[in-house]
C-alpha cells in the first residue's frame, strides 16, 4: 500500500513539507518500503488517508535516503510516525519514556484516527504535547536506545 501515499525523498522535500503543511497535522512515517511491520502500517495510513484529508496530511519517508532526520529524530526502530502542526513539532504523551514519535504500526485503523483528532484539537487550542487516546494495551513496547552517550 505504500504506492498509495506520496513519498519524499529527501531533507529538502521534508524540510518543504514541514513548511508548508498549514493548518493540518503533518504524518510523516519513517521506514522502508520492503518492511513488513512498516507495509502493515502503510495499509492502515493509505486507507484513512482520504477520510483524514481535512485534519491530516501523510507522507512517508525512506530512512536510508533522509539520514539527517533519521539520526534527529534517533529513529531506531522502525517504523516511526512523527507528528507536526503548522511546522512545529508535536509531541505525543503515550505512557512510554519517548514523547517525540510512535513506534511501530497502530493495532487498528480506528487507533490512528483517534490520534490524529486528539493532536488535530490540541494544536488548534495551542498545545505541543497531547495524552494519547489509544488503548494502553495498544501501543507497542520497546526500550530507548540512545546511541553515542
Amino acid at each position: 500500500m505504500s504506492f498509495l501515499l506520496p513519498k519524499l525523498t529527501c531533507k529538502r522535500d521534508v524540510d518543504q513539507a514541514i513548511k508548508s503543511v498549514a493548518e493540518k497535522v503533518l504524518v510523516l512515517r519513517f521506514g522502508r518500503d520492503n518492511d513488513a511491520v512498516c507495509l502493515q502500517l502503510d495499509d492502515i495510513l493509505a486507507k484513512t488517508a482520504h477520510d483524514l484529508s481535512k485534519m491530516a496530511v501523510i507522507y512517508l519517508v525512506d530512512v536510508n535516503k533522509v539520514p539527517v532526520y533519521t539520526q534527529y529524530f534517533d529513529i531506531s526502530y522502525i517504523p516511526s510516525t512523527v507528528f507536526f502542526f503548522n511546522g512545529q513539532h508535536m509531541k505525543v504523551d503515550y505512557g512510554s519514556p519517548d514523547h517525540t514519535k510512535f513506534v511501530g504500526s497502530f493495532k487498528t485503523k480506528q487507533d490512528f484516527i483517534d490520534l490524529i483528532e486528539v493532536i488535530y484539537r490540541g494544536a488548534m487550542r495551542g498545545k505541543l504535547i497531547v495524552r494519547s487516546p489509544i488503548d494502553p494495551n495498544n501501543i507497542p513496547k520497546y526500550d530507548l536506545l540512545y546511541q553515542g552517550i
